[in-house]
């Protein structure tokens, strides 16, 4: 495991509530997926879900004023629409459970990694946002 994930996985698991015994949570390894597997990485995805409707919130996340909160219901169609809702089948949970623990968690996670209301541009600027987030939580 590298560094990156090393540093993703704590801040987000202090967000998520912690897992137990070194495990991930389901809720961890879905974010972490999210962002990992879409092209681009957390610039991909938030892309793919202002294409698919929810570009007014995604632009909240990242900005520097307050979030928009998203539901599991918007989520969950977006999710969809971009192509990444059979991500939940492959974490073993359905699509419902993947966006009602996420709707939650994904506003407060996208805006502690671009605290200066843009995306971090290079792997330090990301890693530098998540030791951030780890310090805040």
């Amino acid at each position: 495991m590298g560094l990156f994930d090393q540093i993703a996985g704590q801040v987000l698991g202090s967000l998520a509530g912690g897992a137990q015994g070194g495990e991930q949570s389901p809720l961890l390894q879905i974010v972490m997926s999210l962002i990992q597997n879409s092209e681009g990485g957390l610039g991909g995805l938030l892309g793919r879900l202002g294409q698919a409707g929810l570009g007014e919130q995604v632009a909240s996340w990242v900005g520097t004023g307050q979030n928009l909160p998203v539901t599991p219901e918007q989520l969950g169609q977006a999710l969809e629409r971009s192509g990444l809702g059979g991500m939940a089948a492959q974490l073993g949970v359905s699509g419902e459970e993947m966006a009602s623990q996420l709707a939650p968690l994904l506003p407060h996670v996208v805006d502690g990694l671009t605290p200066n209301g843009r995306l971090p541009e290079s792997s330090d600027e990301l890693l530098a946002a998540l030791g951030g987030l780890l310090g805040r939580t």
